[in-house]
């Protein structure tokens, strides 16, 4: 199964493209959607879908899953990153595949046991079970929180559809 990742937000997205057979996990990609910070929300949402779209096109995962949105502190930053995870889900519907939602809460515990995981037990336990091939990246290293994260939803899905989790 083909597994496209997504830790939602307006300025940087993060995505990881897992695949999974029984037993394996392969990271074939993980990257980062970014957008211009000073440029319009319409047009960033644009943008947003038109790398999305990219995504599906080059990897017609089988499922999409992202993270849910809870509410911050901030609600104009909550709103905006909810109108782009709407894009994100619309764009997923465009190529008729499913998208899954999981809580942060959720993604943590699954992932990393523990569901009030901060980011480097988050990275600690995608690499562990990804390997190698995550240890390069993204250069700036909040970039890497946003894909190592979404790297963290794709493993989410995985180890629900198969029944577990990963605890140790």
């Amino acid at each position: 199964m083909l597994i496209l990742g997504i830790d939602p937000g307006t300025a940087v997205t993060g995505y990881g493209v897992i695949k999974t057979t029984p037993g394996l996990f392969e990271v074939l990609e993980f990257g980062l959607i970014e957008t211009d910070k000073e440029g319009s929300p319409g047009k960033r949402l644009e943008n947003i879908y038109l790398a999305m779209s990219r995504l599906l096109k080059k990897f017609s995962p089988d499922l999409v899953a992202i993270e849910k949105l809870f509410f911050a502190t901030n609600a104009k930053t909550a709103m905006r990153v909810g109108q782009a995870q709407g894009v994100m889900i619309f764009a997923a519907a465009k190529y008729k595949i499913e998208v899954a939602e999981y809580a942060p809460g959720t993604i943590k515990k699954i992932v990393a046991g523990d569901g009030r995981a901060d980011k480097k037990m988050i990275q600690k336990s995608v690499r562990k079970v990804l390997g190698a091939k995550v240890r390069s990246g993204a250069r700036k290293k909040t970039h890497f929180d946003n894909a190592a994260d979404a790297l963290a939803v794709a493993l989410c899905h995985a180890y629900r559809i198969k029944g577990g989790d990963n605890n140790g």
